[in-house]
């Protein structure tokens, strides 16, 4: 039976019988052939975003269309000698084309869109208020004059949303969830960070590189156009150069720098991470010239401001290099370290289930964690009494759990697992990857909720500590496939899914450039994200 309406009820006749107008004819229904009339939700398309500092949303920010960058705004190392820096400065001087806030086009390579079916992907586009109308034409229109996008007349259409920024701007995004889906996976692979490390370790000067909006650069092929189409109230518009939220992006993207690198000795890659490590100074002003030059014949451009010339030591893939030591940067288990104390029975327990996972990298757990373990008997109250033992054996464990062999390296072959929670104080979530059936920790987080986030539904908070934690870690996660983990049941559906609340809907579109499946656990499974989640830093 197909339902339709709204019809007006004009008269009861008796119980179970009612007159009905149908379109201008009355009829009599029984009870049972009648239902209550709702008005089906929408989504609107301009989406309010508070003012998140921990949380960048993934979008469309329009460079500018003259550059306000140049190779002056390169960051170099001031430990470097006056002699030094001018011969740095000389050869930087040299790429004042490449050195430029512009994005370039590659040469390289071209994005393309296999999918799994003929059918082309349409969406209705979200209502738009009378207000944003203007603010669509003028992003549109400035992506038109910069080449980014032009007029389509294709069969797919992709709704989009704008998301309002903390400055009272917007920014522009478009929905590829649908597209994404039917899009076959491209498995390129990932350089292997221990292999990379064991390349840099050696290296006494740093430079690492980053591109003006690596994404623009690279062409869509014109095949596959109109498959990035997205639909407004002005018409009809494709990419000319890969979008962000494309599923692929990050496997092109790492084509492209393989490619872009390929046979220059002393030069590393991660995705969009580039580091040139030398072991003499002579070396470096080499290495650093060869790479400029080849990023300039495959017509690329790279940020001033994010490329770092001549350091000891440079941050590179959450972990600090040179000076001949790797180090984990310190706000790798800060968190863990810096969780608060323990205030109920709960709080304990959940505490011991972080670290009883580990026990057996523990030596003496038993001994340490009893005076922990003896809070969680006795009576029903939920109050526990903290003395002198309590906070030694909390302080241990805390310890020797950011401690090796607890906490290791990550093995960028293998698949991560994200676990995280939300609580009514804050949000946690622990990195792992799993060893002969055993899971170990890579790294710890955990915040506390700020005044307006305490005010979220319960399934805001835990789509917030989703989002947050993979941003948290998309060093490690951006351009691979991970197993996502939640007690939450209903975020197994945001990918898939129409999201009625703006909020969410908006953390959402920002996932869409990752890889993973979300997973349902049980509450009593999720111990160390539940205890990051309960007492944050």
């Amino acid at each position: 039976m197909q339902w339709r309406g709204p019809y007006s009820v004009l008269a009861k006749i008796c119980v179970n019988d009612y007159r009905i107008d149908v379109q201008g004819k009355v009829k009599t229904f029984h009870a049972n052939l009648l239902k209550k009339y709702v008005s089906r939700d929408t989504v609107g398309l301009s989406v309010v975003a508070e003012e998140e500092k921990e949380l960048q949303i993934l979008g469309i920010d329009n460079p500018p269309l003259e550059s306000t960058e140049g190779c002056i705004d390169a960051n170099i190392c001031d430990r470097l000698d006056k002699g030094e820096q001018k011969r740095l400065k000389t050869v930087l001087s040299n790429f004042e084309d490449v050195l430029i806030g512009l994005p370039g086009s590659t040469n390289l390579i071209e994005h393309t869109i296999p999918v799994t079916t003929d059918d082309p992907i349409r969406s209705k586009p979200y209502p738009l208020a009378h207000s944003m109308r203007k603010v669509v034409t003028e992003e549109v229109q400035t992506m038109l004059k910069m080449g980014i996008v032009e007029r389509s007349s294709s069969p797919y259409a992709s709704p989009i949303v704008l998301v309002r920024k903390r400055d009272g701007t917007n920014r522009f995004c478009v929905d590829f969830r649908k597209l994404n889906k039917v899009t076959m996976y491209d498995p390129e692979p990932i350089p292997n960070q221990e292999e990379l490390m064991v390349k840099i370790s050696k290296g006494r000067f740093f430079s690492k590189l980053d591109l003006t909006k690596g994404y623009w650069q690279i062409p869509v092929a014109k095949t596959d156009r109109p498959k990035t189409a997205f639909v407004t109230h002005d018409g009809l518009y494709q990419f000319k150069v890969m979008p962000f939220g494309i599923i692929n992006a990050s496997a092109v993207f790492t084509r492209m720098m393989r490619r872009l690198l390929e046979g220059i000795p002393n030069v590393v890659n991660y995705i969009d991470d580039v580091l040139i490590y030398t072991e003499n100074w002579g070396d470096h002003l080499s290495a650093v010239e060869g790479v400029l030059d080849r990023i300039r014949r495959a017509g690329l451009t790279v940020r001033p401001t994010k490329c770092f010339f001549g350091y000891a030591s440079l941050d590179f893939l959450g972990h600090l290099v040179g000076e001949g030591v790797l180090k984990p940067q310190p706000d790798k288990v800060e968190k863990v370290m810096n969780t608060s104390t323990p205030r109920t029975k709960k709080d304990v327990r959940s505490f011991m289930g972080l670290v009883g996972y580990y026990r057996r990298f523990i030596s003496n757990f038993a001994a340490i964690s009893a005076p922990l373990t003896d809070l969680t008997k006795g009576s029903k109250s939920n109050k526990v009494e903290w003395g002198e033992a309590q906070e030694i054996a909390f302080k241990t464990l805390k310890s020797r759990l950011a401690s090796a062999p607890i906490l290791k390296l990550p093995d960028l072959s293998k698949c991560f697992i994200l676990c995280t929670d939300a609580s009514d104080i804050g949000i946690g979530a622990i990195l792992m990857q799993e060893e002969s059936g055993e899971r170990f920790p890579i790294c710890y987080a955990s915040r506390k909720l700020q005044p307006r986030e305490v005010k979220y539904s319960t399934i805001e908070k835990e789509c917030l500590a989703l989002v947050w934690a993979v941003e948290k870690f998309h060093v490690y996660l951006y351009g691979v496939e991970f197993l996502l983990e939640t007690d939450h049941q209903p975020l197994t559906y945001m990918t898939c899914t129409k999201i009625k609340n703006n909020r969410v809907l908006r953390w959402a579109l920002s996932l869409q450039p990752y890889s993973f499946v979300i997973k349902a656990v049980k509450g009593s499974e999720n111990h160390g994200a539940d205890f990051l989640s309960r007492c944050p830093e």
